[in-house]
């Protein structure tokens, strides 16, 4: 659906790429870089209200970015040796570095949509695996869904025994808000930035987490320091979710 915000924001990306283009022919020099393709660049290009989106050199996001670099410092570990459940995988470095998973499992609703080879079609209001996957990732997903809560509920029971979902959300400072796709997409769009959400998040989804079993840890980008969140322009907050390891009784 096209509307005067989905316009506005391709414009400004497409204007602050091309401006970052003709600095770069002009001899500008590179003082920033980006986590996930390693380029040295001379900025990040806007997308919306966020001047510092895009890479101007592999259009990674933010929140890509911020992955990489957790992934890269060691925070977070890709298993080798087991299962990755990678939902709306549509950043490339990252499916690059899921893919080292002996068991790599690309999926989406509409799995069409993408180029990643051996897509699978997942829904995940009907997620039924059981103890199968090590890490779950969905970046962006979670407002898209109808029901959060029995999604979270289906991935704690899909993930083995310590294993962790990774999850990105869209968010505000205030309590998170729910509609349905009931709501006209442009209504949705006013109420929670896009015409395919059905709800805004606040902090309080960490709540929605705990419930659904998992234990949390939230990692902000206020957590780290000042030098490579300028340098790498990171952003976001990443909510990493563990189910517990149940100790058998003695």
């Amino acid at each position: 659906m096209i509307t005067v915000q989905r316009v506005t924001k391709v414009a400004g990306k497409y204007l602050t790429r091309a401006a970052l283009k003709l600095r770069k022919a002009l001899g500008a020099r590179a003082t920033r870089g980006c986590s996930a393709c390693g380029a040295n660049v001379i900025g990040f290009f806007r997308y919306g209200d966020n001047g510092e989106w895009g890479c101007p050199e592999c259009g990674a996001s933010p929140r890509e970015r911020l992955m990489n670099w957790l992934i890269e410092q060691g925070r977070l570990q890709v298993p080798t040796t087991g299962a990755v459940l990678h939902m709306a995988p549509n950043e490339t470095s990252l499916v690059r570095r899921f893919s080292a998973a002996a068991d790599y499992v690309p999926a989406d609703l509409d799995p069409a949509r993408y180029n990643t080879p051996n897509m699978r079609r997942v829904d995940l209001m009907e997620l039924a695996d059981t103890d199968r996957y090590d890490i779950f990732y969905a970046s962006h997903v979670m407002e898209h869904v109808p029901d959060d809560r029995a999604v979270l509920r289906n991935i704690h029971r899909a993930l083995k025994p310590g294993g962790e979902a990774w999850l990105i959300v869209p968010l505000w400072d205030k309590s998170t808000e729910d509609g349905s796709f009931d709501i006209p997409p442009r209504e949705r769009e006013r109420r929670f930035g896009q015409w395919d959400h059905v709800r805004q998040y606040g902090p309080d989804f960490a709540d929605r987490i705990r419930a659904a079993g998992f234990d949390l840890e939230e990692v902000d980008v206020s957590s780290i320091d000042v030098v490579p969140r300028h340098f790498y322009a990171l952003e976001d907050r990443l909510f990493r979710a563990r189910k517990p390891v149940e100790v058998a009784p003695r």
